[in-house]
């Protein structure tokens, strides 16, 4: 038997208009049981997304100032939407109840949270769908991690007893009850974490935007919408800064084999893209899938002679990042040389210190830190099969007289990730998109 999981964004529940879209697109289909919606996002240029302004709901309440003004506009939000939908819900009261707890201090998350929490609420009573809090059947352990078995064993027996619902994204609960979020963008989490305890056949996540595009619109004009790619390279252009799919939505859907479909609510006709396990398809033409990417880098260099014959050298220098808790993105070395590269936000409070421990280590003969540094990955499952792709990246880099600061295959050949000046990153995106896309 067919089952959808539905995931409809910001976008798509801004207004009373889009909810009807919404409510017409799940009804096309009665496959599509079970749904998953965000908080309001903007209506027009300049307007606010709701869940950034529960955020600053909350730092007025902390610090003590009147939230007043601020809860009567987001109030209005879901009043305007509920009364031009003509939906009978005990709005008043909620809002009492959520204003009471951000007096209360009832915390960050539980602010962020209440955007996806009154949308779903109106949400079903629009649709006739049951509603189930997220804060009943998504569990978070004591450490913040999400609890991915309890919350798929405790859901799926939620869910046998309905047979059409709503759920809210983005949030869940953690063991003393307290609400508990996903990083920003969380509801796609959610929709796949629905989708693998329903059991779904498809996940579809509709959007603002037909598919997944092959690289940032910002940058290159008019981009290709890419019809097919793999959970894997969906997760090298996601951590690489590409935004239509939060990077771990991947993971719930991978471990049952789920297909996820991104989709245009205001096109719902448009193919999207479909995202699967595995796929020999692709275009044997443009040979890659996408191209992101994401200033902000650092790198550390270090030179010290006879480094390859030093036992436990390169293990020394990562026990340092351990022991400060940071993380890193690359390695590349050389015979003598190593450059680690990371995130430039990690390492600006201790930079002095990391030096030295550094020092005292492995006692370099050189060290420094560059930064300014942005990383481009090319991604694309037919690369292994295709001859020359890295010299057509380089021949693109080149010919926009641009400087490559660091190279890094991926020993499975699906990626080439480039590391190159800030300044040069839109050049850079551009000059190889036109290499590859004829």
């Amino acid at each position: 038997m067919s089952l959808k999981v539905v995931k409809f964004g910001g976008s798509s529940l801004a207004s009373a208009d889009q909810f009807r879209k919404v409510a017409s697109i799940i009804k096309a289909d009665k496959n599509r049981r079970y749904a998953v919606a965000s908080a309001p996002g903007k209506r027009f240029t300049g307007d606010f997304k709701v869940t950034d302004m529960f955020y600053l709901l909350y730092d007025k309440a902390s610090s003590g100032e009147s939230i007043e003004e601020l809860f009567g506009e987001i109030s209005y939000r879901y009043t305007d939407i509920a009364n031009d939908l003509g939906v009978d819900l005990p709005l008043d009261k909620e809002l009492s109840k959520i204003k009471a707890a951000l007096y209360g201090m009832a915390g960050r998350d539980y602010a962020a949270s209440r955007g996806e929490y009154l949308n779903s609420m109106i949400l079903a009573k629009h649709m006739g769908y049951d509603f189930i809090d997220a804060a009943e059947v998504i569990f978070f352990k004591t450490d913040g991690t999400f609890d991915a078995e309890r919350t798929n064993a405790v859901l799926s027996e939620r869910l046998k007893k309905h047979e059409y619902a709503v759920v809210p994204g983005f949030y869940g609960s953690m063991p003393n009850g307290t609400i508990k979020t996903f990083s920003r963008g969380g509801s796609d989490i959610t929709g796949s974490i629905l989708a693998r305890a329903a059991n779904a056949t498809l996940y579809e996540n509709w959007t603002d935007v037909s598919g997944f595009l092959m690289t940032d619109p910002r940058i290159v004009e008019n981009p290709k919408v890419i019809e097919t790619i793999t959970y894997r390279e969906l997760r090298e252009l996601s951590y690489m800064g590409a935004t239509v799919l939060h990077e771990d939505a991947i993971f719930p859907v991978q471990i049952a084999g789920i297909p996820i479909n991104i989709k245009n609510t205001n096109a719902p006709d448009d193919p999207g893209t479909m995202i699967v396990a595995s796929s020999d398809k692709y275009d044997t033409k443009n040979i890659i899938t996408g191209i992101a990417g994401k200033k902000g880098f650092s790198s550390i260099h270090i030179e010290k002679d006879m480094m390859n014959g030093e036992v436990g050298f390169t293990r020394k220098i990562l026990s340092v990042f351990e022991e400060m808790n940071i993380s890193f993105e690359h390695l590349p070395s050389g015979i003598d040389t190593m450059t680690i590269m990371l995130k430039t936000a990690d390492i600006d409070a201790i930079r002095e210190q990391l030096i030295a421990s550094i020092k005292k280590a492995v006692k370099p003969d050189s060290i420094y830190i560059q930064d300014g540094i942005a990383l481009v990955a090319v991604v694309g499952r037919a690369m292994v099969k295709a001859k020359g792709t890295a010299a057509k990246v380089f021949k693109a880099i080149a010919s926009a007289d641009v400087n490559i600061k660091m190279i890094d295959q991926g020993s499975d050949e699906m990626n080439i990730i480039i590391g190159i000046e800030e300044g040069d990153f839109e050049k850079a995106v551009n000059a190889i998109y036109k290499e590859f896309i004829a």
